[in-house]
Formats: structure tokens, C-alpha cells, sequence
């Protein structure tokens, strides 16, 4: 089996910060605009996150369609491993610091709170994600 990218190694220790927040999280979401999120999460109140994953400033600096993902959540977070240079990351977002293991809330992102109807549509989408990934689980593939 290959290696995974590091993004993904930072993925997994994005997760595991999430749940220790207490929210449900879950990677590679797929929203409307067939754009895929790293991660998703929701909290106790149904509020919504996405979070980012950069892996390196090559990575930030290549990438221009996280500004598209401001429109699905009511919070927009970036992850990124020790020692990123975070001044390189928008004031106006969210920061983890992880690593495969876990991470750190570092700073909290601005809430900007959806539509009601992207809401609806967003929780369906995300639960129904979630189930199929358990069923897959569970059942062998």
C-alpha cells in the first residue's frame, strides 16, 4: 500500500483535534460546487466547519479554491503542522497546529452563519456521507 501524502497524515491528527472539541468530523466532504473539503465538523449547536489542511507554504500558496469553501460553513479553519509560518494564513480563519496524532486549537474563526436552506442540504449531505462510509465499514467494502 503507498504512502499517504502528508496532507492526509495531517488529516488524521485534524480529526482527532475535532473530536476532542466534541464535534462530529469527517474528511474529503464534496459540496455543491463538486469542490472537495479536507474536513468537515458539526457541533452541538449544528454550526458547521470546515477546516483546510496545508501541509507546507507550497501547498497554501498553490491552492486558491479555499476561498470557495467561506460559502458552506458558518466557521473556516486552516490546519497546518508545527512550524508553518502562520502569519502566511488570512486573519479572518480559524487555525489548528496538528500533526498525525492530534493538534491544537490555536485561534478561533469568525462565525458567518449559513442560510437556513444551505444548512438543511449541508447536515443531510454530511449524515448521509457518514452512514455510507459506516456501512462500507462494516459490510467489507
Amino acid at each position: 500500500m503507498p504512502d499517504p501524502r502528508p496532507g492526509q497524515i495531517l488529516t488524521r491528527g485534524l480529526l482527532r483535534a475535532l473530536h476532542q472539541q466534541g464535534w462530529a468530523a469527517i474528511s474529503e466532504v464534496t459540496v455543491a460546487t463538486g469542490r472537495r473539503v479536507d474536513a468537515m465538523a458539526i457541533d452541538g449547536k449544528g454550526e458547521i466547519t470546515v477546516v483546510e489542511v496545508k501541509s507546507s507554504v507550497a501547498d497554501f500558496q498553490s491552492d486558491a479554491k479555499w476561498h470557495e469553501y467561506r460559502d458552506f460553513c458558518d466557521r473556516f479553519f486552516f490546519a497546518v503542522p508545527l512550524g508553518f509560518p502562520q502569519e502566511l494564513l488570512p486573519a479572518d480563519s480559524g487555525l489548528f497546529v496538528v500533526d498525525p496524532y492530534g493538534g491544537a486549537l490555536v485561534r478561533e474563526a469568525p462565525v458567518h452563519k449559513l442560510s437556513a436552506a444551505r444548512r438543511k442540504a449541508l447536515l443531510i449531505a454530511f449524515g448521509a456521507l457518514a452512514s455510507r462510509r459506516l456501512h462500507l465499514l462494516e459490510n467489507g467494502g
